[in-house]
């Protein structure tokens, strides 16, 4: 196993898909009195930075969504990109040309998907916190 596979899809911590797997609707939705954001908020903001990356877009844009999912599928939706795309970084373990590409100079792309694995496991976190507030942990197998 590459180390971004251990670093964005299965190590350190509960694998990535089982982490966010069995929430309804309504408890991503949900925030706790006193958190800054929902669990579908927190895994936004994930997207929106690991896609900037990954897949080369605007990480000036947005950093939280404007509005709460309105359908479950959303979520499920989410997840999938996030998903999609953290198998994507890792997949670029298995091209050092890529991993080697500098972005700007004096950094390269394995670089950047250091930074953007750290910044998931914060956020992971701080998801794994809200389903403790709101009794959705661990999820159910």
């Amino acid at each position: 196993m590459h180390i971004l596979e251990h670093l964005f899809l299965v190590g350190e911590f509960p694998e990535r898909a089982h982490l966010l797997s069995g929430l309804t609707l309504e408890q991503v939705r949900l925030r706790p009195d006193g958190a800054s954001h929902s669990i579908y908020e927190e895994l936004w903001h994930v997207v929106a930075y690991q896609q900037s990356i990954i897949a080369a877009g605007d990480p000036a844009g947005d950093r939280y969504p404007s509005a709460a999912p309105e359908y479950e599928h959303q979520w499920h939706d989410l997840v999938r990109v996030f998903l999609d795309g953290a198998r994507a970084a890792a997949a670029m373990g298995q091209a050092p040309d890529r991993l080697a590409h500098e972005v700007e100079p004096g950094v390269t792309m394995a670089d950047e998907l250091n930074c953007v694995a750290i910044h998931n496991a914060y956020h992971l976190g701080k998801i794994v916190a809200l389903r403790q507030r709101i009794g959705a942990w661990p999820p159910i197998a």
